[in-house]
């Protein structure tokens, strides 16, 4: 996922040096991860969670066959996208503990009124968030809460979601965490708190298509 399409997530929802590869001894010593993120793993099967929930969305949303063999094809890359999120989300959510930031519930509903009315309903808003961010219903508020927390941490630092200082926060956190990703799914880089394909061309992603029919890959 691309540098400006993370901004814009952020900044949507508040209107709403490299990491090392892992190696084959840590995958070894992390067997099952996608993902080690502070000391814990993120597992495959709970990335392949995600992702289904999101897949069962997207059939629920789009009924048409053809229609549907679009969506799968235009989010082809939704397990690594997903991934990505999933370590973005612990490494934003680090930033903000580190500068004594906290997010409550009803700050949440408050935000997601504003969304909802904007959207046109609840509905309107579960589908914009699925078709533009690959957000499935059952995580908006959990996203929501997230894009709380990026605003008050730009505003604790004075600037906002687009700025230097604002990514640097989020590189610190990343080096406090010592993110480690399954080779499968890339690397990540510290300074621009991103997940970056690996330079293995052979290496192929199978996402399991909920809805039936032959797998997407990528």
């Amino acid at each position: 996922m691309h540098r400006r399409r993370r901004t814009a997530l952020v900044l949507t929802a508040a209107i709403a040096a490299a990491a090392p590869l892992l190696t084959a001894c840590g995958n070894e010593a992390h067997p099952g991860a996608a993902a080690v993120v502070g000391g814990q793993r993120i597992t495959v099967s709970q990335l392949e969670g995600r992702v289904d929930e999101v897949r069962k969305a997207q059939r629920a949303a789009v009924p048409d066959e053809a229609q549907y063999r679009q969506v799968l094809s235009s989010t082809s890359s939704l397990t690594r996208d997903t991934l990505h999120n999933m370590v973005l989300d612990q490494v934003l959510h680090r930033a903000a503990q580190d500068e004594g930031i906290s997010v409550t519930r009803k700050e949440v509903q408050q935000m997601r009124a504003g969304l909802e009315q904007q959207a046109g309903g609840a509905k309107g808003l579960e589908t914009a968030w699925l078709q533009k961010y690959g957000i499935a219903p059952a995580r908006l508020d959990d996203n929501l809460q997230l894009q709380l927390e990026a605003q008050k941490l730009a505003a604790r630092l004075g600037t906002d979601t687009s700025q230097p200082a604002f990514w640097k926060a989020l590189s610190k956190a990343s080096q406090e965490l010592h993110i480690d990703l399954n080779p499968r799914y890339g690397s990540w880089d510290v300074q621009k708190s991103s997940r970056v394909d690996a330079k293995t061309p052979w290496v192929r992603e199978v996402t399991t298509n909920a809805g039936g029919g032959q797998p997407v890959t990528a």
